[in-house]
């Protein structure tokens, strides 16, 4: 086995190969306005830091979000690419799960949390989790001064973007695909079958087509 990870519905370009057992190379970057410049360097700097070619790769691991529109769009076109082009699966997560799963690393938590990372326009993206590997609620947008997390700790951007409403807030603030990779490897050697690779929006994109055009005719 050899997954190549990918996840860019955080402002984190992120790229990582697995090969069942461990992580074997991982890269990212923060840039939230260079999610399509940035990702295939990353995906070549893993693959030339393990001294793999891309054929090597048997399945593909996407972030599905959610995530704002443009974003979140670049990496599940880029791992649906790979997937076509080297006739391998192409798997999806939760990128919240992958911010879950780390926390229980990073950030040592064991008991009930939530992660929370930045939606803008001055909301969060948010689940609960009974563990780093358990999720009990599903993926949702809200203000974060309508929600009341009940003092649980808190990972991920838009927790600490907001200590009011998550007072314990930790580490990590962005996704890794490194964490991605390892979960999914997980499951899959579980026998668990992992999610469809289609976009977690929530809600509308920012860019609408305009409702009345102006008519031109000519001269």
């Amino acid at each position: 086995m050899l997954l190549l990870a990918l996840d860019t519905a955080t402002p984190a370009v992120t790229a990582a190969l697995h090969d069942g057992t461990s992580v074997v190379a991982a890269h990212s970057q923060v840039d939230a306005r260079r999610h399509g410049e940035l990702l295939l360097p990353a995906v070549d700097r893993v693959l030339t830091e393990a001294g793999l070619r891309l054929d090597a790769v048997t399945g593909v691991v996407v972030g599905v979000g959610p995530g704002p529109y443009t974003g979140l769009r670049v990496g599940l076109m880029t791992a649906d690419t790979f997937g076509l082009a080297l006739g391998v699966p192409v798997y999806g997560l939760c990128t919240l799960d992958g911010l879950a799963y780390a926390a229980g690393g990073e950030a040592g938590i064991e008991g009930p949390f939530v992660v929370a990372t930045d939606a803008r326009r001055k909301e969060v993206y948010w689940a609960r989790y009974a563990d780093s590997r358990t999720r009990l609620t599903e993926p949702a947008v809200d203000r974060p001064g309508e929600l009341d997390i009940g003092g649980l700790p808190a990972v991920g951007a838009g927790a600490l973007l907001y200590p009011d409403t998550f007072p314990d807030a930790r580490e990590p603030e962005h996704v890794s695909a490194a964490s991605l990779a390892s979960l999914a490897a997980e499951r899959l050697a579980a026998g668990e079958e992992l999610e469809a690779p289609r976009p977690l929006y929530l809600r509308r994109p920012d860019a609408q087509v305009p409702k009345n055009y102006k008519v031109v005719t000519p001269k």
